[in-house]
């Protein structure tokens, strides 16, 4: 069985940036291997990890609803293949982008064999990190699978805090199962307001720890290399490192 760690947060806190950090925990750590799935329609995911994405599933969709299967050829065999085609492999884990959200018309058919297809890609793997735009819509792809873990992540701001308790409330009322949700406050100036703490204590939201802002990680972001390579005596990674251990164990 897997155990499903998804992350979610409003957009600029880092929350794909404290994914990348989770995926090098977790090879570190020697729980592999790993599935990765870039949920998030603006997807760099990639970009955190260093891999170079050639397709994702969301093409694979709209070529099998345009009608581009080979003649010959079912629809799930297309879908099949071209979804195995768009795993990108990485020493300890494997990444799979969902692309883009759907455009007009019924996708029922394409998302049905999308929802099956990671269900018996995710049986290959012990871990799996998913990586949500806020909305989470995506989460509810993994129809027979429960969130071990939902990892909201946040900064110090009132907005962000706000929109990570509207997460945890919507977690709460989609069918996936989250088993325990935790804040993470990313981009820490400082220890928690108080006003923050009672908002998350009336949410029964807890918080599992700060990773404390890091001219490095800024570095590595905006120079466009791959934050899964900054040093292990980083202090935002072993901030975020005590975090996992927390959290995971």
């Amino acid at each position: 069985m897997s155990f499903s760690i998804a992350l979610a947060g409003k957009g600029g806190t880092g929350k794909t940036t404290v994914s990348g950090m989770l995926i090098k925990y977790l090879v570190q750590k020697g729980k592999t291997p790993i599935l990765a799935v870039d949920a998030d329609p603006n997807a760099n995911l990639n970009e955190v990890l260093g891999l170079e994405v050639t397709d994702t599933l969301g093409n694979a969709r709209e070529d099998m609803k345009k009608g581009k299967v080979p003649a010959g050829m079912t629809k799930d065999v297309f879908m099949s293949m071209r979804m195995e085609e768009a795993v990108a492999e990485e020493d300890g884990y494997d990444l799979i982008v969902m692309g883009q959200p759907e455009g007009q018309g019924c996708y029922c058919a394409a998302n049905t064999i999308l929802s099956n297809f990671l269900e018996r890609l995710a049986d290959n793997y012990p871990y799996i990190v998913m990586d949500n735009e806020a909305g989470m819509e995506h989460i509810s792809r993994l129809t027979t699978r429960n969130v071990n873990t939902l990892l909201i992540v946040s900064d110090t701001s009132r907005r962000a805090v706000q929109a990570a308790i509207r997460i945890s409330q919507l977690s709460k009322e989609l069918n996936v199962g989250v088993e325990k949700s935790w804040l993470i406050i990313n981009q820490a100036k400082s220890d928690p307001p108080e006003a923050v703490m009672k908002m998350l204590e009336a949410e029964n939201l807890e918080l599992a720890g700060t990773i404390p802002e890091d001219d490095a990680v800024y570095e590595y972001d905006l120079n466009g290399k791959a934050t899964v390579n900054i040093p292990d005596d980083n202090p935002a990674l072993q901030a975020a490192f005590r975090i996992f251990d927390k959290i995971i164990g």
